[in-house]
């Protein structure tokens, strides 16, 4: 059985704001093996992205600030490491592609000097080693005329390119993780595909584990092995990929999954649509922070916020409420 690599137990961020303290993640515990992939579902504002900069030390302090939690790498917590230490970790062990790859390239540097920097701060590579190692990156993620590219500035790539450079430059230094914070929501569908393809291929070859944060279950379906769905800073439920698709149990979840277009069925069916607004988390919810936009709601609901609690060997789900009976699950 495969190796806890990344160990996460009741992390809590906050972030001060002039209207007020903002709980952006809630006590959020997860575990990621090795060689997983792992997936990270929820819509804007849910505390998924804020989860993953968390655990790498990358939340601007201030107005953020992580108040709880535990985030152990390899036996030692990441949220205590000073700022040097965590620097050493960054890149070289866990990696991190993010959203936009125009803002996350320095557009006065080349390509090939923005590769070759981590390779040598990290692996102490002269600059002529890490030359030809930036050309068989770009290779490695499909872009022709690697050498002649790396003297070319992020500009004169399209954005599809520009992402597989931020795919090479994340894997450089060879990562036991990826987190790729959803990677290709800039990108048209044909590009996606394409992204997605690689990162799996990827995955395959180099034996790394995969963290991929997104908006979108269809991506999650075909690339990830166990999915966490998020909602106001929690996570609401957890499962093995096939088991969340064919059995949600949350509201939520089945309302994520109601609002896919399928191709599968016979009859054709109105997508769903969940009324309401996400939470704003001025302050930490005291019931079920779904409860206002939820279809099942039941009177404890509104007093009690329910905790993940396992419901099958690798299924974890925070609801009251059973959904398939309408009843109380307790």
């Amino acid at each position: 059985m495969p190796d806890i690599i990344l160990d996460v137990q009741g992390l809590e961020t906050v972030f001060k704001t002039p209207e007020g303290l903002v709980h952006a993640v809630n006590g959020v515990s997860f575990e990621l093996k090795e060689g997983e992939t792992l997936g990270v579902v929820g819509e804007s504002g849910c505390g998924k992205s804020v989860t993953m900069l968390s655990v790498l030390g990358l939340i601007p302090t201030p107005p953020g600030r992580i108040v709880a939690g535990k985030a152990r790498f390899n036996g030692r917590d990441l949220l205590k490491m000073s700022g040097e230490e965590i620097r050493h970790v960054r890149g070289a062990q866990i990696s991190m592609v993010f959203q936009d790859p125009m803002t996350s390239l320095n557009p006065v540097l080349t390509i090939g000097r923005q590769l070759q920097e981590p390779l040598m701060m990290h692996i102490g590579m002269t600059r002529k080693q890490a030359q030809e190692r930036a050309a068989e990156l770009l290779e490695m993620v499909g872009i022709p005329n690697a050498k002649d590219r790396l003297s070319d500035y992020p500009h004169q790539y399209s954005g599809g390119m520009r992402q597989r450079v931020m795919i090479a430059m994340a894997l450089s230094c060879s990562p036991q993780i990826l987190i790729a914070d959803e990677p290709t929501t800039a990108l048209d569908v044909t590009i996606q595909a394409q992204i997605v393809d690689l990162v799996k291929r990827l995955r395959d070859e180099l034996g790394m584990a995969i963290i991929w944060i997104t908006h979108d279950l269809g991506v999650v379906a075909g690339l990830a092995q166990r999915v966490i769905v998020m909602y106001g800073g929690y996570i609401i439920e957890e499962a093995a990929v096939g088991e969340l698709y064919t059995d949600p149990q949350h509201p939520y979840t089945i309302g994520l999954l109601g609002s896919l277009p399928r191709v599968d069925e016979r009859k054709q069916s109105k997508l769903y649509s969940i009324e309401g607004l996400p939470p704003v988390l001025y302050q930490k919810p005291q019931s079920c922070p779904f409860a206002p936009r939820c279809k099942w709601v039941m009177e404890r609901c509104w007093n009690e916020n329910p905790p993940l609690e396992t419901i099958s060997p690798d299924h974890r789900v925070a609801c009251w409420v059973d959904t398939k009976t309408g009843r109380s699950r307790s």
